[in-house]
């Protein structure tokens, strides 16, 4: 695959980033190569390959799945602009 000066802007466009015309083929050369480079990666034969989280052997960290309420309702509930009876307040939106 190969990106073209198009191609440059309309990722530039999607992106959100302003690109001056001139800067395009220099964008475009970039994209080729980050391109050429996950090529390169599709190459690699990682058949047998666990997944890691690290470069080094570790375990990770479990903690106990326990469904709990937090102990936080007064907390969460005094960032509410109004809160009652425990409970968030919202503007009714269905008649």
């Amino acid at each position: 695959m190969s990106i073209d000066l198009q191609k440059a802007a309309d990722v530039a466009k999607l992106a959100r980033i302003r690109v001056e015309d001139h800067m395009l083929p220099e964008l475009a050369r970039e994209f080729n190569e980050i391109l050429g480079f996950i090529e390169q990666l599709n190459e690699v034969d990682v058949e047998g390959v666990e997944p890691m989280v690290s470069v080094t052997p570790m375990p990770l960290r479990r903690r106990a799945d326990e469904v709990t309420d937090g102990n936080m309702r007064s907390r969460i509930l005094s960032n509410a602009p109004d809160a009652r009876e425990g409970f968030f307040v919202v503007p009714k939106v269905v008649e």
